[in-house]
C-alpha cells in the first residue's frame, strides 16, 4: 500500500495546530481565533480522512472540497492571528507555508477529479 501524501501533511498540519492552539490560550491569552484556527485547522484533516472512504467519485470531491474550503477558512485566521500581534511573521509563515501547500494540493485534486467525473 503506497503512502498517501495529503493525509500525512494534513494530520502532521493538524497536529502543528493543536501545538498553536496550546500557545495562543496558554501563553499569548487568545482564545476567539485560536479556537476557529483549532476547528477548522483539524477539520482540513479530518475532510481529507473521510474522502478516503468516500462511497463514490461525488462523495470524494465534496470531502476534498470541504477540506480545500477549510484550508481557505485556516488562512483567514492565521493572517487575523498575525495582523492582531498573536503571531509574528515567523511563527505566521511556518504554518501558512504549510497550509498553502496543502491547499494546492486539495486544488489539483478536486481540479482533476471534477474533470474525471
Amino acid at each position: 500500500m503506497g503512502e498517501n501524501i495529503i493525509l500525512e501533511k494534513s494530520y502532521k498540519f493538524a497536529l502543528r495546530t493543536v501545538r498553536l492552539y496550546k500557545y495562543l490560550t496558554e501563553v499569548r491569552k487568545e482564545f476567539v481565533m485560536s479556537k476557529r484556527l483549532l476547528t477548522d485547522g483539524t477539520d482540513l484533516g479530518a475532510h481529507i480522512k473521510a474522502a478516503q472512504e468516500a462511497e463514490s467519485r461525488a462523495g470524494f470531491i465534496h470531502e476534498m472540497s470541504a477540506a480545500l474550503q477549510k484550508s481557505s477558512k485556516t488562512e483567514y485566521w492565521l493572517q487575523l492571528l498575525r495582523d492582531g500581534e498573536f503571531l509574528d511573521e515567523k511563527e505566521f509563515d511556518s504554518m501558512n507555508a504549510d497550509n498553502l501547500e496543502l491547499f494546492s494540493l486539495l486544488t489539483s485534486i478536486v481540479k482533476t477529479s471534477r474533470s474525471r467525473q
